[in-house]
């Protein structure tokens, strides 16, 4: 493998049926996730999960917290503070039910996967410790869908600070993916006083990594990434704080990320446009093992 691109075997199968259209696309569903930075002797790490092998989605690959919206993250309004719902609706390009919804699931999964809660009583202050043991029962229950992000936070008198995210980019899963995702990725700094711990139950690992040193391991092969996180991980590499990435992320290009398929001179050529480095080559027909010759006949 000459690097850690993530590549499902079934690929080539499903994108020469989408070709030939036998295989109707599936409706990407809207998601979050959130790349949280936190400054380790003068330099941002990230956190980041690894996916459990038994997963039937991306096994064994590293990423952000993250996951998909909840349809009762837009149930209602709730005590927010930053910009309003309507400059996030500007941003991210949908309306401002929707921006709700993102912007709830951006922060209700980073509390479900890593315990991080970017909330707080005022508009200009965040919940410290979170790991007592009523904490991690409202977390359960949130992860359960027991629990409402509208009611959690009503329960606890917290507002959502959105001011604490910053939108980075956006990436819509191929069309020939079973699994699709209109995910928007944030960035944000792990809050005072909050640790992170593995809380999700799709994790059997997490880091903190400079955003460089994961870069050189997914190119030497050591880290399995999908093309979305190792570039948006390859964006963070040039800043040397937290705090500078959140203050670059107001003009980041938001435009959708999505892979074409395209043939070729007898080839599938699969490319995500604006990044060519994950440009793959796919033949038209499965290659036929070679027979050696000379050997003992059967």
């Amino acid at each position: 493998m000459a690097n850690g691109q993530w590549y499902p075997p079934e690929w080539p199968e499903r994108i020469r049926a989408l070709a030939e259209g036998s295989l109707t696309p599936v409706t990407p569903r809207r998601a979050a996730t959130v790349m949280l930075l936190k400054d380790t002797d003068g330099t941002p790490v990230v956190h980041m999960l690894r996916r459990r092998a038994s997963m039937a989605f991306a096994a064994g690959a590293y990423a952000y917290p993250g996951g998909g919206v909840d349809p009762r993250d837009d149930d209602r309004l709730i005590r927010w503070a930053g910009p309003t719902r309507a400059w996030w609706a500007d941003r991210l390009g949908v309306d401002e039910t929707a921006a709700q919804a993102i912007v709830c699931a951006a922060v209700r999964e980073t509390y479900e996967e890593a315990g991080v809660l970017l909330a707080g009583p005022t508009a200009d202050t965040v919940v410290g410790d979170t790991t007592g043991e009523d904490w991690e029962a409202d977390r359960a229950a949130l992860a359960a869908h027991e629990l409402s992000f509208a009611q959690f936070l009503e329960r606890r008198g917290l507002m959502l600070r959105s001011d604490l995210l910053g939108a980075w980019a956006r990436w819509i899963t191929p069309e020939f993916e079973s699994r699709r995702y209109d995910t928007w990725f944030f960035v944000a700094a792990l809050p005072e006083g909050q640790r992170t711990r593995n809380t999700s139950t799709e994790a059997d690992r997490t880091v903190w990594i400079r955003p460089q040193d994961a870069a050189d391991a997914y190119d030497r092969g050591d880290l399995l990434m999908m093309p979305p996180t190792i570039a948006t991980l390859r964006g963070l590499t040039t800043y040397t704080t937290a705090a500078e990435a959140l203050a670059a992320a107001p003009a980041r290009d938001l435009t959708p990320v999505l892979a074409t398929a395209r043939l070729e001179n007898g080839e599938i050529v699969l490319a995500w446009p604006g990044h060519d480095e994950f440009t793959k080559h796919v033949p038209t027909v499965p290659a036929v093992p070679t027979v050696p010759t000379g050997g003992a006949s059967a």
